[in-house]
Protein backbone atom coordinates (compact mmCIF):
# COMPACT_ATOMS: atom_id res chain seq x y z
CA UNK A 1 0.00 0.00 0.00
CA UNK A 2 3.14 2.28 -0.11
CA UNK A 3 5.63 3.26 -2.15
CA UNK A 4 9.32 4.05 -1.09
CA UNK A 5 7.68 4.50 2.61
CA UNK A 6 5.49 6.93 1.40
CA UNK A 7 1.52 6.64 1.20
CA UNK A 8 0.11 5.92 -1.73
CA UNK A 9 -2.41 8.10 -3.05
CA UNK A 10 -5.73 6.86 -4.56
CA UNK A 11 -6.07 7.32 -8.26
CA UNK A 12 -9.30 9.40 -7.84
CA UNK A 13 -7.53 11.82 -6.23
CA UNK A 14 -5.82 13.85 -9.02
CA UNK A 15 -9.20 13.50 -10.99
CA UNK A 16 -11.32 15.52 -8.36
CA UNK A 17 -8.67 17.89 -7.77
CA UNK A 18 -9.24 18.47 -11.18
CA UNK A 19 -12.86 18.66 -11.07
CA UNK A 20 -12.48 21.23 -8.10
CA UNK A 21 -10.19 23.63 -10.68
CA UNK A 22 -12.17 23.37 -13.24
CA UNK A 23 -15.60 24.60 -10.64
CA UNK A 24 -17.51 20.93 -11.40
CA UNK A 25 -17.18 20.60 -7.53
CA UNK A 26 -17.16 22.62 -3.93
CA UNK A 27 -14.73 23.23 -2.03
CA UNK A 28 -15.82 21.59 0.60
CA UNK A 29 -16.63 18.32 -1.31
CA UNK A 30 -13.12 18.11 -2.41
CA UNK A 31 -11.72 18.74 1.49
CA UNK A 32 -14.08 16.12 2.12
CA UNK A 33 -13.25 13.30 -0.82
CA UNK A 34 -9.24 14.01 -0.59
CA UNK A 35 -9.07 13.49 3.00
CA UNK A 36 -11.29 10.42 3.57
CA UNK A 37 -9.11 8.63 0.63
CA UNK A 38 -6.20 9.47 2.38
CA UNK A 39 -4.59 13.06 1.72
CA UNK A 40 -3.56 15.15 5.40
CA UNK A 41 -6.05 17.86 5.77
CA UNK A 42 -2.97 20.16 5.33
CA UNK A 43 -1.89 19.38 2.34
CA UNK A 44 -5.61 19.04 1.24
CA UNK A 45 -5.97 22.24 2.19
CA UNK A 46 -2.67 23.71 0.44
CA UNK A 47 -4.21 21.82 -2.86
CA UNK A 48 -7.31 24.19 -2.02
CA UNK A 49 -5.29 27.20 -1.70
CA UNK A 50 -3.50 26.89 -4.89
CA UNK A 51 -7.01 27.32 -6.86
CA UNK A 52 -8.24 29.67 -4.91
CA UNK A 53 -4.98 31.61 -3.69
CA UNK A 54 -6.83 31.76 0.17
CA UNK A 55 -4.09 31.38 2.89
CA UNK A 56 -4.32 28.34 5.30
CA UNK A 57 -1.33 29.32 7.53
CA UNK A 58 -1.81 28.79 10.95
CA UNK A 59 -3.43 31.81 12.62
CA UNK A 60 -2.67 33.25 16.15
CA UNK A 61 -5.55 32.76 18.23
CA UNK A 62 -7.95 35.72 19.55
CA UNK A 63 -7.64 34.65 22.92
CA UNK A 64 -4.91 31.85 23.92
CA UNK A 65 -5.83 29.50 26.89
CA UNK A 66 -3.70 29.60 29.63
CA UNK A 67 -2.93 26.82 31.55
CA UNK A 68 -5.05 25.38 34.42
CA UNK A 69 -8.57 25.98 35.55
CA UNK A 70 -12.14 23.51 35.76
CA UNK A 71 -14.23 23.44 33.01
CA UNK A 72 -17.51 23.70 34.66
CA UNK A 73 -20.33 22.44 31.99
CA UNK A 74 -24.28 22.19 32.86
CA UNK A 75 -25.43 18.68 31.52
CA UNK A 76 -27.01 15.83 31.64
CA UNK A 77 -24.97 13.07 33.87
CA UNK A 78 -25.72 9.61 32.32
CA UNK A 79 -24.83 6.17 32.76
CA UNK A 80 -21.85 5.04 30.78
CA UNK A 81 -21.58 1.78 30.49
CA UNK A 82 -20.61 0.38 26.90
CA UNK A 83 -19.50 2.60 24.49
CA UNK A 84 -19.87 0.49 21.93
CA UNK A 85 -24.31 0.75 22.92
CA UNK A 86 -24.09 4.65 23.48
CA UNK A 87 -27.56 5.67 22.13
CA UNK A 88 -27.24 9.35 23.79
CA UNK A 89 -24.31 12.08 22.35
CA UNK A 90 -24.12 13.01 26.31
CA UNK A 91 -22.93 9.60 27.09
CA UNK A 92 -20.12 10.06 24.90
CA UNK A 93 -19.22 13.64 25.83
CA UNK A 94 -18.14 12.12 29.63
CA UNK A 95 -16.44 9.39 27.68
CA UNK A 96 -14.79 11.06 25.25
CA UNK A 97 -12.66 12.52 28.12
CA UNK A 98 -10.68 9.33 29.09
CA UNK A 99 -11.21 7.67 25.85
CA UNK A 100 -10.87 8.49 21.89
CA UNK A 101 -11.53 7.58 18.45
CA UNK A 102 -9.26 6.31 15.22
CA UNK A 103 -10.32 9.86 13.64
CA UNK A 104 -12.41 13.20 14.29
CA UNK A 105 -14.68 15.12 12.15
CA UNK A 106 -14.10 18.38 12.45
CA UNK A 107 -16.66 21.36 12.62
CA UNK A 108 -15.48 22.05 9.32
CA UNK A 109 -16.70 18.45 8.37
CA UNK A 110 -13.03 17.06 7.20
CA UNK A 111 -11.75 14.35 8.91
CA UNK A 112 -8.30 13.79 10.31
CA UNK A 113 -6.37 11.15 12.24
CA UNK A 114 -6.68 10.54 15.58
CA UNK A 115 -5.79 7.38 16.64
CA UNK A 116 -4.95 6.15 13.54
CA UNK A 117 -2.00 8.11 12.36
CA UNK A 118 -2.73 7.45 8.72
CA UNK A 119 -5.10 5.36 6.47
CA UNK A 120 -5.34 4.37 2.86
CA UNK A 121 -8.20 3.05 1.02
CA UNK A 122 -7.30 0.43 -2.03
CA UNK A 123 -8.56 1.92 -5.71
CA UNK A 124 -11.86 -0.11 -5.38
CA UNK A 125 -12.31 1.06 -1.52
CA UNK A 126 -13.09 -2.49 -0.42
CA UNK A 127 -9.84 -2.35 1.19
CA UNK A 128 -8.68 -0.02 4.20
CA UNK A 129 -5.33 -0.23 5.90
CA UNK A 130 -5.34 2.01 9.08
CA UNK A 131 -2.00 3.17 10.68
CA UNK A 132 -1.89 3.23 14.04
CA UNK A 133 -0.22 5.78 15.92
CA UNK A 134 3.40 4.23 17.93
CA UNK A 135 3.42 5.56 21.74
CA UNK A 136 0.21 6.25 22.86
CA UNK A 137 -0.26 4.07 26.53
CA UNK A 138 -3.64 3.42 27.93
CA UNK A 139 -3.74 5.05 31.09
CA UNK A 140 -3.19 2.16 33.38
CA UNK A 141 0.23 1.63 31.36
CA UNK A 142 -0.33 -0.56 28.40
CA UNK A 143 0.64 -0.25 24.93
CA UNK A 144 -1.93 0.58 22.60
CA UNK A 145 -2.21 -1.18 19.28
CA UNK A 146 -3.58 -2.86 17.09
CA UNK A 147 -5.33 -6.08 19.37
CA UNK A 148 -7.11 -3.15 20.67
CA UNK A 149 -8.83 -2.25 17.43
CA UNK A 150 -9.45 -5.72 16.29
CA UNK A 151 -11.03 -6.21 19.51
CA UNK A 152 -13.19 -3.44 19.02
CA UNK A 153 -14.51 -4.19 15.56
CA UNK A 154 -14.98 -7.57 16.99
CA UNK A 155 -17.40 -6.14 19.66
CA UNK A 156 -19.05 -3.74 17.59
CA UNK A 157 -19.86 -6.51 14.77
CA UNK A 158 -20.88 -9.02 17.08
CA UNK A 159 -25.09 -9.42 17.26
CA UNK A 160 -24.85 -9.98 20.89
CA UNK A 161 -23.31 -6.55 21.80
CA UNK A 162 -26.23 -4.79 20.44
CA UNK A 163 -24.17 -2.02 19.26
CA UNK A 164 -25.52 0.05 16.06
CA UNK A 165 -22.49 -0.12 14.25
CA UNK A 166 -23.22 -3.22 12.70
CA UNK A 167 -25.88 -0.92 10.87
CA UNK A 168 -22.84 1.51 10.09
CA UNK A 169 -20.33 -1.08 9.02
CA UNK A 170 -22.69 -3.03 7.18
CA UNK A 171 -19.74 -4.12 4.09
CA UNK A 172 -18.73 -5.81 6.69
CA UNK A 173 -21.31 -7.79 7.85
CA UNK A 174 -23.90 -10.44 6.35
CA UNK A 175 -26.98 -11.67 7.39
CA UNK A 176 -27.60 -15.24 8.85
CA UNK A 177 -30.62 -16.97 9.94
CA UNK A 178 -31.34 -16.94 13.13
CA UNK A 179 -33.29 -20.26 13.26
CA UNK A 180 -36.36 -18.46 14.48
CA UNK A 181 -39.59 -17.29 13.17
CA UNK A 182 -41.61 -14.76 13.33
CA UNK A 183 -45.63 -14.81 14.12
CA UNK A 184 -46.29 -14.84 10.47
CA UNK A 185 -43.85 -17.77 9.98
CA UNK A 186 -41.05 -16.04 8.29
CA UNK A 187 -36.95 -16.34 9.42
CA UNK A 188 -36.21 -14.17 11.63
CA UNK A 189 -32.31 -12.52 9.94
CA UNK A 190 -29.74 -10.93 12.15
CA UNK A 191 -26.21 -10.16 10.99
CA UNK A 192 -22.58 -10.95 11.56
CA UNK A 193 -19.15 -9.52 10.85
CA UNK A 194 -17.73 -11.63 7.61
CA UNK A 195 -14.79 -13.85 7.92
CA UNK A 196 -12.05 -11.98 7.56
CA UNK A 197 -13.63 -8.52 7.77
CA UNK A 198 -10.96 -7.34 10.22
CA UNK A 199 -7.16 -8.44 10.18
CA UNK A 200 -4.36 -7.51 12.20
CA UNK A 201 -1.17 -6.83 9.57
CA UNK A 202 1.08 -6.04 12.94
CA UNK A 203 1.24 -4.76 16.04
CA UNK A 204 0.17 -1.11 14.50
CA UNK A 205 -1.51 -2.17 11.47
CA UNK A 206 -5.29 -2.95 11.34
CA UNK A 207 -7.07 -3.66 8.03
CA UNK A 208 -10.37 -3.50 6.67
CA UNK A 209 -11.56 -6.03 3.99
CA UNK A 210 -15.24 -5.45 2.76
CA UNK A 211 -17.51 -7.12 0.81
CA UNK A 212 -18.79 -3.59 -1.19
CA UNK A 213 -16.98 -0.70 -1.48
CA UNK A 214 -17.76 1.86 0.72
CA UNK A 215 -15.90 5.48 1.00
CA UNK A 216 -16.93 6.87 4.79
CA UNK A 217 -15.20 4.67 7.24
CA UNK A 218 -12.87 7.29 8.51
CA UNK A 219 -16.31 9.23 8.83
CA UNK A 220 -17.91 5.89 10.52
CA UNK A 221 -15.48 6.16 12.48
CA UNK A 222 -15.79 9.24 14.22
CA UNK A 223 -19.36 7.96 15.14
CA UNK A 224 -19.85 8.22 18.78
CA UNK A 225 -20.37 4.67 19.46
CA UNK A 226 -17.02 3.90 17.73
CA UNK A 227 -14.42 4.81 20.49
CA UNK A 228 -11.48 2.65 21.58
CA UNK A 229 -11.66 0.46 24.28
CA UNK A 230 -9.16 -1.44 25.91
CA UNK A 231 -8.96 -4.85 24.24
CA UNK A 232 -9.53 -6.44 27.71
CA UNK A 233 -12.34 -4.15 28.35
CA UNK A 234 -14.91 -7.36 28.59
CA UNK A 235 -12.60 -9.46 31.10
CA UNK A 236 -12.55 -6.10 33.05
CA UNK A 237 -16.39 -6.61 33.72
CA UNK A 238 -17.81 -4.71 30.12
CA UNK A 239 -18.63 -1.35 32.27
CA UNK A 240 -16.39 1.61 31.64
CA UNK A 241 -17.74 3.80 34.29
CA UNK A 242 -16.55 0.98 37.03
CA UNK A 243 -13.31 0.40 34.70
CA UNK A 244 -12.38 4.09 33.20
CA UNK A 245 -9.52 2.90 31.15
CA UNK A 246 -8.36 4.97 28.46
CA UNK A 247 -5.88 6.55 26.39
CA UNK A 248 -7.52 9.75 26.59
CA UNK A 249 -5.99 13.25 28.37
CA UNK A 250 -8.30 12.54 31.33
CA UNK A 251 -8.79 10.66 34.45
CA UNK A 252 -12.19 9.90 36.22
CA UNK A 253 -12.34 11.13 39.34
CA UNK A 254 -16.23 11.11 40.50
CA UNK A 255 -18.99 9.82 38.74
CA UNK A 256 -22.69 10.07 39.99
CA UNK A 257 -25.35 9.60 37.81
CA UNK A 258 -28.42 12.25 37.32
CA UNK A 259 -25.24 14.51 40.01
CA UNK A 260 -21.99 14.87 38.61
CA UNK A 261 -19.46 14.00 36.50
CA UNK A 262 -15.72 14.70 37.17
CA UNK A 263 -12.35 14.28 35.20
CA UNK A 264 -8.92 15.60 35.73
CA UNK A 265 -5.79 15.95 33.33
CA UNK A 266 -3.63 12.76 33.17
CA UNK A 267 0.10 12.94 32.99
CA UNK A 268 2.03 11.45 29.76
CA UNK A 269 -1.07 11.96 27.46
CA UNK A 270 0.51 11.45 24.03
CA UNK A 271 -1.43 14.09 22.37
CA UNK A 272 0.76 17.05 23.96
CA UNK A 273 0.01 20.10 26.30
CA UNK A 274 -4.17 19.77 27.67
CA UNK A 275 -4.56 23.55 28.60
CA UNK A 276 -7.55 22.28 31.30
CA UNK A 277 -6.31 21.14 34.80
CA UNK A 278 -10.48 19.30 34.92
CA UNK A 279 -13.56 19.40 33.89
CA UNK A 280 -16.73 18.98 35.99
CA UNK A 281 -20.13 17.88 34.51
CA UNK A 282 -23.12 18.98 36.32
CA UNK A 283 -26.56 17.83 36.04
CA UNK A 284 -29.49 20.39 36.39
CA UNK A 285 -32.37 18.03 34.50
CA UNK A 286 -33.84 18.71 31.03
CA UNK A 287 -35.11 21.99 31.93
CA UNK A 288 -33.07 24.30 29.70
CA UNK A 289 -33.77 27.50 32.37
CA UNK A 290 -32.21 25.77 34.99
CA UNK A 291 -28.92 25.14 32.64
CA UNK A 292 -29.35 28.64 31.73
CA UNK A 293 -29.69 30.51 34.84
CA UNK A 294 -26.60 28.16 35.75
CA UNK A 295 -24.78 29.96 33.26
CA UNK A 296 -25.39 33.23 33.86
CA UNK A 297 -25.20 32.87 37.60
CA UNK A 298 -21.56 31.67 37.24
CA UNK A 299 -22.66 28.37 38.72
CA UNK A 300 -20.95 26.95 35.18
CA UNK A 301 -18.94 28.05 32.53
CA UNK A 302 -20.79 26.72 29.60
CA UNK A 303 -24.21 25.07 28.71
CA UNK A 304 -24.52 21.58 26.74
CA UNK A 305 -27.56 23.28 24.60
CA UNK A 306 -29.64 26.63 24.85
CA UNK A 307 -33.04 26.33 23.71
CA UNK A 308 -34.19 28.08 20.92
CA UNK A 309 -36.47 29.94 22.64
CA UNK A 310 -33.74 31.24 24.93
CA UNK A 311 -31.60 32.93 22.04
CA UNK A 312 -32.59 36.29 22.51
CA UNK A 313 -32.15 36.21 26.22
CA UNK A 314 -28.09 34.86 25.78
CA UNK A 315 -27.47 37.55 23.46
CA UNK A 316 -28.35 40.12 25.83
CA UNK A 317 -25.98 39.01 28.46
CA UNK A 318 -22.94 40.41 28.20
CA UNK A 319 -20.38 38.25 29.73
CA UNK A 320 -21.69 35.22 27.53
CA UNK A 321 -20.94 34.00 24.05
CA UNK A 322 -23.65 32.17 21.93
CA UNK A 323 -22.45 29.58 19.85
CA UNK A 324 -24.43 28.12 16.94
CA UNK A 325 -23.71 25.55 14.29
CA UNK A 326 -25.19 24.45 11.26
CA UNK A 327 -26.20 20.80 11.29
CA UNK A 328 -27.99 17.79 9.83
CA UNK A 329 -29.98 17.10 13.57
CA UNK A 330 -33.89 16.29 13.38
CA UNK A 331 -36.34 14.70 14.91
CA UNK A 332 -38.83 12.05 12.95
CA UNK A 333 -42.46 11.51 13.37
CA UNK A 334 -41.68 7.76 12.09
CA UNK A 335 -44.40 5.43 11.64
CA UNK A 336 -43.74 1.29 11.89
CA UNK A 337 -44.56 -0.19 8.53
CA UNK A 338 -45.39 -3.49 9.85
CA UNK A 339 -47.92 -2.34 13.08
CA UNK A 340 -51.57 -1.36 12.27
CA UNK A 341 -52.89 1.29 10.90
CA UNK A 342 -49.22 1.80 9.36
CA UNK A 343 -48.80 -1.49 7.84
CA UNK A 344 -50.99 0.39 4.93
CA UNK A 345 -49.00 2.32 2.58
CA UNK A 346 -51.72 4.50 2.39
CA UNK A 347 -52.36 5.32 5.45
CA UNK A 348 -48.77 6.68 6.07
CA UNK A 349 -48.98 8.48 2.40
CA UNK A 350 -52.31 10.28 3.92
CA UNK A 351 -49.85 11.77 6.92
CA UNK A 352 -46.96 13.05 4.62
CA UNK A 353 -49.54 14.51 2.36
CA UNK A 354 -51.37 17.03 4.70
CA UNK A 355 -47.55 18.22 5.90
CA UNK A 356 -46.70 22.02 5.58
CA UNK A 357 -42.73 21.61 6.60
CA UNK A 358 -42.03 25.02 5.82
CA UNK A 359 -44.82 26.14 8.53
CA UNK A 360 -43.78 23.29 10.85
CA UNK A 361 -39.88 24.95 10.39
CA UNK A 362 -41.83 28.49 11.31
CA UNK A 363 -43.17 27.62 14.12
CA UNK A 364 -41.70 25.02 16.06
CA UNK A 365 -38.17 26.32 15.68
CA UNK A 366 -38.87 30.27 14.37
CA UNK A 367 -37.44 29.48 10.66
CA UNK A 368 -33.76 28.29 12.25
CA UNK A 369 -33.06 25.54 9.92
CA UNK A 370 -33.69 23.95 6.73
CA UNK A 371 -37.05 22.10 5.93
CA UNK A 372 -37.30 18.45 6.31
CA UNK A 373 -38.25 16.17 3.15
CA UNK A 374 -38.94 13.25 4.90
CA UNK A 375 -36.11 10.81 3.54
CA UNK A 376 -33.46 12.08 6.18
CA UNK A 377 -30.67 13.72 3.88
CA UNK A 378 -30.20 17.18 4.66
CA UNK A 379 -29.18 20.13 2.25
CA UNK A 380 -25.76 20.06 3.95
CA UNK A 381 -24.92 16.56 3.06
CA UNK A 382 -22.16 16.31 0.37
CA UNK A 383 -24.42 13.46 -1.44
CA UNK A 384 -28.01 15.51 -0.87
CA UNK A 385 -29.70 15.76 -4.43
CA UNK A 386 -32.46 18.35 -4.49
CA UNK A 387 -35.91 16.57 -5.09
CA UNK A 388 -39.45 18.42 -5.94
CA UNK A 389 -40.72 20.58 -3.18
CA UNK A 390 -43.10 18.75 -0.96
CA UNK A 391 -46.55 20.11 -0.88
CA UNK A 392 -49.55 19.80 1.46
CA UNK A 393 -52.31 18.37 -0.78
CA UNK A 394 -55.68 17.21 1.62
CA UNK A 395 -57.71 15.81 -1.47
CA UNK A 396 -54.77 13.40 -2.12
CA UNK A 397 -54.87 12.41 1.95
CA UNK A 398 -58.48 12.01 1.90
CA UNK A 399 -58.43 10.01 -1.14
CA UNK A 400 -55.62 7.83 0.26
CA UNK A 401 -57.63 7.28 3.76
CA UNK A 402 -60.81 6.35 1.89
CA UNK A 403 -59.23 3.77 -0.20
CA UNK A 404 -57.59 2.38 2.99
CA UNK A 405 -61.18 2.33 4.92
CA UNK A 406 -60.86 4.74 6.78
CA UNK A 407 -63.18 7.45 4.54
CA UNK A 408 -64.97 7.72 8.07
CA UNK A 409 -61.84 9.24 9.85
CA UNK A 410 -58.91 7.62 11.33
CA UNK A 411 -57.71 8.45 15.55
CA UNK A 412 -53.78 8.30 15.98
CA UNK A 413 -51.77 8.30 19.05
CA UNK A 414 -48.51 9.71 18.82
CA UNK A 415 -45.32 8.96 21.46
CA UNK A 416 -43.07 11.55 22.21
CA UNK A 417 -40.55 13.29 25.48
CA UNK A 418 -40.73 16.20 27.43
CA UNK A 419 -37.29 17.13 26.96
CA UNK A 420 -37.46 19.14 23.81
CA UNK A 421 -39.74 22.14 24.04
CA UNK A 422 -39.69 22.17 19.57
CA UNK A 423 -40.97 18.16 19.80
CA UNK A 424 -43.94 19.00 21.54
CA UNK A 425 -44.34 22.35 19.13
CA UNK A 426 -43.56 20.60 15.85
CA UNK A 427 -46.32 17.77 16.84
CA UNK A 428 -48.64 20.19 18.12
CA UNK A 429 -48.83 22.18 14.89
CA UNK A 430 -48.53 18.70 12.74
CA UNK A 431 -51.51 17.52 14.55
CA UNK A 432 -53.39 20.81 13.29
CA UNK A 433 -52.41 19.97 9.99
CA UNK A 434 -54.02 16.71 9.67
CA UNK A 435 -57.58 17.39 11.33
CA UNK A 436 -58.43 18.64 7.81
CA UNK A 437 -58.15 15.35 6.31
CA UNK A 438 -60.15 13.59 9.31
CA UNK A 439 -56.84 12.59 11.12
CA UNK A 440 -57.20 12.79 14.99
CA UNK A 441 -53.75 13.25 16.71
CA UNK A 442 -53.28 12.41 20.43
CA UNK A 443 -49.69 13.57 21.38
CA UNK A 444 -49.19 11.29 24.37
CA UNK A 445 -46.05 13.35 26.18
CA UNK A 446 -43.94 11.37 27.99
CA UNK A 447 -40.96 12.23 30.58
CA UNK A 448 -37.54 11.90 28.34
CA UNK A 449 -36.79 9.19 30.02
CA UNK A 450 -39.81 7.19 29.87
CA UNK A 451 -40.27 7.97 25.57
CA UNK A 452 -36.32 6.30 25.98
CA UNK A 453 -37.78 3.13 27.30
CA UNK A 454 -40.24 2.22 24.28
CA UNK A 455 -38.61 4.73 21.26
CA UNK A 456 -37.81 1.66 19.38
CA UNK A 457 -41.16 -0.05 20.11
CA UNK A 458 -44.09 2.35 19.91
CA UNK A 459 -45.84 2.04 16.80
CA UNK A 460 -46.18 5.69 16.14
CA UNK A 461 -43.42 7.50 18.16
CA UNK A 462 -41.08 11.25 17.11
CA UNK A 463 -37.49 9.88 18.36
CA UNK A 464 -34.59 12.84 18.10
CA UNK A 465 -31.49 12.58 15.58
CA UNK A 466 -28.17 14.09 16.15
CA UNK A 467 -25.71 14.76 13.44
CA UNK A 468 -24.05 13.17 10.95
CA UNK A 469 -21.66 14.47 8.81
CA UNK A 470 -22.87 12.34 5.34
CA UNK A 471 -26.51 11.00 5.06
CA UNK A 472 -25.27 7.64 3.84
CA UNK A 473 -24.25 7.21 7.40
CA UNK A 474 -27.85 7.71 9.34
CA UNK A 475 -29.32 5.64 6.18
CA UNK A 476 -27.18 2.69 7.35
CA UNK A 477 -27.91 3.11 11.27
CA UNK A 478 -31.80 4.10 11.21
CA UNK A 479 -33.09 2.33 7.83
CA UNK A 480 -31.22 -0.97 7.11
CA UNK A 481 -33.01 -4.22 7.65
CA UNK A 482 -32.44 -5.45 11.23
CA UNK A 483 -29.91 -2.69 12.62
CA UNK A 484 -30.76 -2.14 15.98
CA UNK A 485 -31.93 1.41 15.76
CA UNK A 486 -34.64 0.89 12.96
CA UNK A 487 -37.02 2.40 14.47
CA UNK A 488 -39.89 2.14 11.61
CA UNK A 489 -39.34 -2.10 11.17
CA UNK A 490 -38.48 -0.31 7.27
CA UNK A 491 -37.31 -3.48 4.94
CA UNK A 492 -36.69 -3.07 1.26
CA UNK A 493 -34.31 -4.77 -0.74
CA UNK A 494 -34.68 -1.94 -3.51
CA UNK A 495 -33.86 0.80 -1.18
CA UNK A 496 -30.34 -0.94 0.40
CA UNK A 497 -29.50 -1.92 -3.20
CA UNK A 498 -29.79 1.97 -3.77
CA UNK A 499 -27.71 3.14 -1.00
CA UNK A 500 -25.31 0.16 -1.44
CA UNK A 501 -24.61 1.80 -4.84
CA UNK A 502 -24.42 5.21 -3.62
CA UNK A 503 -21.95 4.44 -0.95
CA UNK A 504 -19.51 2.48 -3.19
CA UNK A 505 -19.59 6.04 -6.08
CA UNK A 506 -16.85 7.89 -5.98
CA UNK A 507 -17.69 10.47 -8.73
CA UNK A 508 -19.14 13.43 -6.87
CA UNK A 509 -21.62 13.89 -9.54
CA UNK A 510 -22.69 10.85 -10.28
CA UNK A 511 -23.25 9.94 -6.51
CA UNK A 512 -25.80 12.51 -6.13
CA UNK A 513 -27.46 10.88 -8.59
CA UNK A 514 -27.71 7.82 -7.39
CA UNK A 515 -28.97 9.36 -4.06
CA UNK A 516 -31.76 10.59 -6.23
CA UNK A 517 -33.24 7.23 -6.20
CA UNK A 518 -32.59 6.55 -2.62
CA UNK A 519 -33.80 9.43 -1.23
CA UNK A 520 -36.93 8.43 -3.46
CA UNK A 521 -37.59 5.24 -1.91
CA UNK A 522 -38.04 6.51 1.31
CA UNK A 523 -39.72 9.76 0.74
CA UNK A 524 -42.36 7.78 -1.20
CA UNK A 525 -42.34 4.93 0.98
CA UNK A 526 -43.71 7.62 4.01
CA UNK A 527 -42.48 5.76 6.95
CA UNK A 528 -41.88 9.32 8.58
CA UNK A 529 -42.57 12.45 8.62
CA UNK A 530 -39.28 14.77 9.05
CA UNK A 531 -40.18 18.47 10.27
CA UNK A 532 -37.19 19.90 9.95
CA UNK A 533 -33.45 20.31 10.28
CA UNK A 534 -32.46 22.68 12.95
CA UNK A 535 -29.51 24.69 13.82
CA UNK A 536 -27.70 23.76 17.21
CA UNK A 537 -26.91 26.65 19.94
CA UNK A 538 -24.35 26.88 23.13
CA UNK A 539 -23.27 29.06 25.12
CA UNK A 540 -20.11 30.07 26.97
CA UNK A 541 -18.74 32.53 29.31
CA UNK A 542 -16.57 34.64 27.65
CA UNK A 543 -13.70 33.80 29.56
CA UNK A 544 -13.65 30.55 27.98
CA UNK A 545 -10.88 30.28 25.29
CA UNK A 546 -10.98 27.65 22.31
CA UNK A 547 -14.15 26.54 21.91
CA UNK A 548 -16.85 26.16 18.82
CA UNK A 549 -19.67 23.82 18.82
CA UNK A 550 -19.33 20.87 17.08
CA UNK A 551 -22.65 20.16 14.74
CA UNK A 552 -22.70 16.55 16.44
CA UNK A 553 -21.98 18.30 20.00
CA UNK A 554 -19.32 16.63 20.36
CA UNK A 555 -16.89 18.17 23.47
CA UNK A 556 -13.29 17.75 22.35
CA UNK A 557 -11.62 20.00 25.00
CA UNK A 558 -8.20 18.71 24.18
CA UNK A 559 -7.30 22.56 23.26
CA UNK A 560 -10.09 24.36 25.18
CA UNK A 561 -9.36 26.88 28.17
CA UNK A 562 -9.73 29.69 30.22
CA UNK A 563 -8.09 33.44 28.13
CA UNK A 564 -4.88 34.51 30.17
Amino acid sequence: MARNGKAKVHPYVPEIYEQFKKGEVDRREFLRTATLLGVSATAAYAMVGQVTGESFAPKARAATPKMGGNMRCSMRVQEMTDPATFDWTQKSNQARQIIEYLTVTGTDNVTRPYLAEKWEASDDLKTWTLHLRKGVKWNNGDDFGADDVVHNFERWLDPATGSSNIGLFSGMVENVDTGKKDKDGNAVMSKRMISGAVEKVDEHTVRLNLRSPELAVPENLYNYPTAIVHRKFDEMGGDLSKNPIGTGPFEQVEYRVGEKYVVKKRPGYWGGDVYLDGITYIDHGDDYSALLNALISGQVDMVYEVDITQIDIVEKVPHLVLHEAVTAQTGVARMQMDQKPFDDIRVRQAVQACIDHQKLLDIAYRGRGAVGEDHHVAPIHPEYFALPKMKPDYDKAKKLLADAGHGGGLKLKIDLGSADKWHADAMQVMREQLAPAGIELELNIMPGSSYWEVWDKTPFGFTSWTHRPLGVMVLNLAYRAGVPWNESHYSNPEFESALNDASATLDVAERKKKMEKVQSILQTDAIMVQPLWRAVFSATSKKVAGYATHPTQYHDFRKVGFSA
